[in-house]
């Protein structure tokens, strides 16, 4: 023989002026298995003192002297409580039913048949708990996608600041060395014996060193960017060219603001998604032609990279180590921009767009901008 479930305990609010009704009601709570900690009142301010407090269900008479169910649900809403609430009327009719439900009620009841009232008000309990879950779950998710995507920003902004710093290790050690190496090699070829074999040996390491040397300044290009200096025109005018010139793709740009006032941290970003673009453009496209166009109207900047290659499959969006096409949501986002990207047997575009207000550069952090260096002097020799 197997024990009987406890009752349910609830806190129950009980607006009521019979006392013969609401004793009628206990009753039938009680016969339903239900233990309840009830408190009545009869009274707009009784009612509206005792919400201060929590309860698990309210349960409201239709009709009360000097005061209404339907008021009293107007209240409950109004205070933002979200305890379930249940209607009993002896006269209630369907379209004042209807009328309760849609403001929030949780369940109506005739007075006549209250022998559902145990049922409904641990139906409406249940209900509520489970929303109650439910928003407490959307919020934790929230706060996680919140957190997830600080981290996110965190991140690229450490990648930059390490990519800054690298690259003036690379400008300051390396670049000087070879440089001053460059002058050493010169020097010895003014200067050694007319020998074929020394002079051949210094021609050669000559070009070795000016091959280290545009090894140097192309990875310091690529690190830390120095054209960004010159403005963000500027800067994609030259990787359009530069692109084109590598890879023979042909390569326009086109831009309606010739020298845009930016906020800071936009330049580097539309930078690094250009470049991103124009990576995947030469790595997996099959594309011809590419066009680079950039705007700025009505407080938004956009930024649009475009090419006529084979287009992208949903195979290639959902890639479980494709992180190229995350990672340009996530830097846009820095900037408060998002990234639209669209693809077809026509080619694929991506869209970067960000509003170009003070909400979005105060969340750029400002330790990305950093003294200009030009990796151009290296090797003047």
């Amino acid at each position: 023989m197997t024990a009987s479930a406890p009752p349910r305990s609830l806190r129950l609010l009980h607006l009521e002026d019979s006392d013969m009704d609401h004793e009628l009601a206990m009753a039938h709570l009680r016969r339903g298995g239900l233990e309840v900690d009830c408190e009545r009142v009869d009274t707009e301010d009784a009612f509206r003192a005792a919400l201060t407090q929590h309860w698990d269900v309210i349960l409201s008479d239709y009709n009360i002297p000097g005061f209404s169910g339907i008021k009293a649900l107007e209240i409950v809403r109004e205070l933002g409580v979200t305890s379930p609430f249940i209607l009993v009327s002896g006269e209630i009719g369907e379209d004042v039913a209807v009328t309760a439900m849609r403001n929030g009620a949780s369940d109506y009841l005739l007075k006549g048949n209250l022998a559902r009232l145990g049922p409904a008000v641990e139906h409406a309990f249940e209900a509520a708990e489970t929303q109650r879950a439910k928003l407490q779950a959307d919020q934790a998710l929230a706060a996680s996608r919140q957190r997830l995507s600080e981290l996110a920003q965190h991140l690229q902004t450490s990648v930059e600041m390490e990519r800054a710093a690298i690259a003036r290790e690379i400008h300051d050690d390396v670049g000087g060395s070879l440089s001053a190496l460059k002058f050493e090699l010169a020097w010895l070829a003014r200067n050694a014996a007319n020998t074929p074999e020394v002079k051949l040996r210094i021609d050669s390491a000559m070009e070795t060193v000016t091959h280290a040397l545009e090894a140097s300044q192309r990875i310091m290009h690529n690190l830390r960017p120095a054209i960004l200096e010159q403005g963000l025109v500027a800067a994609l005018q030259w990787m359009a060219n530069r692109f084109e010139r590598r890879t023979g793709i042909l390569c326009a740009f086109r831009t309606n603001a010739d020298n845009p006032q930016l906020p800071a941290g936009v330049p580097l970003v539309a930078y690094r998604t250009a470049q991103e673009a124009l990576t995947n453009v030469s790595k997996h496209a099959q594309a011809t032609r590419v066009s680079i166009d950039l705007s700025v109207a009505q407080g938004v900047m956009s930024l649009e990279v475009s090419d006529n290659g084979r287009g992208l499959t949903d195979t290639d969006l959902v890639k479980v180590k494709s992180f190229g096409i995350r990672g340009l949501h996530e830097r846009a986002s820095t900037v408060g921009g998002w990234v639209d990207l669209s693809s077809g047997a026509a080619g694929t575009t991506l869209i970067l767009s960000i509003p170009l207000d003070a909400a979005a550069a105060a969340e750029h952090d400002h330790a990305l901008d950093e003294p200009p260096h030009d990796p151009s002097s290296w090797g003047d020799v």
